[in-house]
């Protein structure tokens, strides 16, 4: 039975002269476009770059907020208040979306980066400050994350539309969380079993994690990162099995 199913990408994570990614090419692929607000990576020309890829290409763009950790690239987690948290996140929404709106688009979606990614999905008082400042800030904006946590649930508490998302390029554990990045089967470099992947959870919902245990995860949106080495092979490979499959690729906001 053929459906419809979002792909995206953490794109934009470029600064300065140091270069991450190729968006050029990512772009062309995607459907949504999660683009880094200058904390985590990223910079303001490298926000206003990406917002007019995502205007040429037609790529609904989604604001991708971490912690303020370069040195890091997000992936550390660091000990700041929900208060300050919620803050933090809406300074960097806000820089993208007056970006994008200056490259005719608007920030459709928020989905955090990193370590950031998971504290929501587990933090209820983090959670609810940022779903809640994102509700002040514009009730239309879809949130994107993990299927089940904290931060689905606040999403709904505040009267936010919420999106689930699985990885097609890193390896599940039995609970649903990802494998860590230093251990193996974390990332999957192969396009095509990326692509055998991205088939599975769209026909069946789920995948199997790292012990052979079936994860459900009823996703809207599938994600390969940017920075995955091979990630633009691993995005085509997807996109055509999608596509031979009969399913159609679309945004989800």
């Amino acid at each position: 039975m053929s459906r419809e199913i979002d792909l995206n990408a953490d794109l934009g994570e470029s600064y300065g002269a140091w270069r991450m990614g190729d968006d050029d090419a990512m772009f062309a692929l995607v459907s949504s476009a999660n683009v880094a607000c200058g904390f985590h990576a990223g910079d303001p020309l490298t926000m206003l770059r990406s917002a007019r890829l995502a205007a040429e290409h037609g790529v609904v763009l989604g604001a991708h907020p971490g912690y303020r950790d370069r040195a890091g690239f997000g992936r550390r987690a660091l000990a700041v208040s929900p208060d300050e948290l919620a803050a933090e996140v809406l300074y960097q929404v806000g820089a993208l979306a007056a970006t994008a709106r200056s490259a005719g688009v608007e920030v459709r979606y928020v989905k955090a980066h990193g370590a950031l990614y998971h504290r929501l999905g587990a933090d209820h008082a983090a959670a609810s400050a940022v779903a809640d400042a994102l509700a002040g800030f514009d009730p239309a904006l879809v949130v994107l994350g993990a299927p089940g946590g904290e931060l689905e649930r606040a999403a709904a508490a505040a009267g936010l539309r919420y999106a689930r998302e699985a990885f097609i390029d890193r390896g599940y554990l039995a609970d649903g969380t990802l494998v860590p990045r230093h251990e193996p089967g974390a990332l999957v470099h192969d396009p095509g079993a990326a692509a055998d992947r991205a088939l599975e959870l769209v026909e069946t919902g789920g995948i199997a994690a790292d012990d052979g245990a079936r994860v459900e995860l009823a996703p809207d949106s599938l994600c390969v990162h940017g920075d995955t080495p091979g990630s633009v092979d691993i995005a085509r490979a997807v996109r055509s099995a999608l596509h031979a499959a009969g399913h159609a690729v679309r945004p989800f906001a």
